[in-house]
């Protein structure tokens, strides 16, 4: 026998407590983060929600509190401590050495973002050609060099300050300041804070001019790329070039951040900020030879300095095939896109030592964790090719 199936009718009858409901629903949608222009702001938090400031240091966007508030205690630390660090001798040698980077293609990104606001994911496919990569992060004695033959003048020279850890500083410099990043106090804006004076005008480079050069603008490294024959990579090249081949793995030479518990890159140890615990050899900067290359031969992609890519910000990335992706035409927040972490970063405070990880600054912004590489189509004349 053939079920019989009868069409009820349902009345409605309004309820106060419908209306109620209806706010909640809406409410509860618009607390969802927006995919689209509008999240393209870096909000550099970590999963217990703490901020790590990298956005902080932009020039044009920093809010400033005064020294010790905000979103931190300002560190008690011992300041003789903290201005040690390994140095070598001051004649560096070049470092301006680039290795081939065979095209191919490759995954970009990740499926399983840290940091979802950040448009670290989602993971796609990515076919490049070849290029030539600088070996090392551009190093003091290499951008000297720039300078001394190109007389070029840098934007933290020109705006007359630049952003820089606090625990770096001495009393005396500390005692000039009168404001800091109100979300991150450890950033300080220092009068005189340039490539040649890190931590101010009581500092120098002498004993670091293999270390990475600092307190470059995105634009002052486009002039030094330009100048030296070469240009700033694209985020999907720099990428590639970290990822020395491998899939889908964290770090440049896999997922395990101290393999058989040897130290791979310039991260913080300890509690950021009141104490690094130099584990790993350095405060501040290592030089640009420290640790060992991944499998393309490239240093130091992972930590030490954050490096300018020429990309503008976008969080929203196609998960259709791209090949020689430049990224978008502009950026709704006004900034370029950097790459690999520094030696500020903290599982607990800026997870973004990874290589599908990215953080962003306006391009005349610069700070002492900030510098960059180049690459090249072909390579440049009087470049010495070196071998992984």
């Amino acid at each position: 026998m053939a079920a019989s199936i009868e069409r009820k009718n349902f009345s409605y009858q309004f309820r106060p407590w419908h209306m109620c409901c209806v706010v909640v629903f809406f409410l509860i949608f618009l607390t969802v983060p927006l995919q689209g222009e509008e999240a393209e702001q870096t909000v550099c938090e970590s999963d217990k929600g703490e901020n790590c400031g990298c956005g902080g240091t932009s020039r044009d966007k920093a809010m400033y509190s005064e020294p010790g508030e905000g979103g931190a205690e300002t560190p008690k630390v011992d300041k003789d401590a903290a201005r040690t660090t390994k140095h070598v001798d001051s004649a560096a040698s070049r470092t301006n050495q680039m290795v081939f980077v065979r095209g191919g293609e490759f995954t970009m990104g990740t499926d399983e973002p840290r940091f979802p606001q950040d448009g670290e994911g989602p993971a796609r496919r990515v076919r490049l050609d070849s290029f030539y990569a600088d070996a090392y992060e551009v190093s003091n004695a290499e951008f000297d060099i720039f300078v001394k033959e190109s007389g070029y003048v840098t934007e933290a020279e020109k705006f007359g300050d630049s952003f820089v850890l606090e625990n770096l500083l001495s009393e005396d410099v500390k005692a000039e300041i009168t404001q800091a990043v109100a979300s991150a106090p450890w950033w300080l804006p220092v009068k005189g804070a340039d490539w040649k004076h890190p931590e101010g005008v009581d500092s120098d480079i002498t004993n670091r001019m293999d270390h990475p050069v600092v307190h470059v603008s995105w634009n002052d490294a486009v002039a030094y790329c330009t100048w030296a024959g070469k240009r700033l990579p694209t985020e999907a090249e720099w990428e590639y070039a970290s990822r020395g081949g491998l899939e889908n793995r964290l770090f440049p030479w896999g997922n395990n951040p101290m393999p058989k518990g040897e130290h791979r890159m310039n991260i913080w140890q300890g509690h950021f900020p009141e104490e690094n615990k130099e584990e790993d050899g350095y405060y501040s900067t290592a030089p640009v030879t420290a640790y060992k290359p991944n499998k393309f031969g490239l240093y130091n992609t992972a930590g030490n300095v954050w490096e300018w890519v020429s990309d503008w910000l976008g969080v929203r990335h196609t998960q259709k095939l791209q090949v020689n992706p430049k990224g978008p035409a502009s950026s709704a927040t006004n900034d370029k896109v950097k790459k690999g972490g520094s030696y500020m970063c903290h599982i607990d405070y800026c997870y973004r030592y990874r290589n599908a990880a990215r953080s962003n600054n306006t391009p005349d912004s610069s700070a002492s964790n900030l510098g960059f590489r180049c690459v090249a189509d072909k390579l440049p004349d009087g470049v010495e090719e070196v071998k992984p």
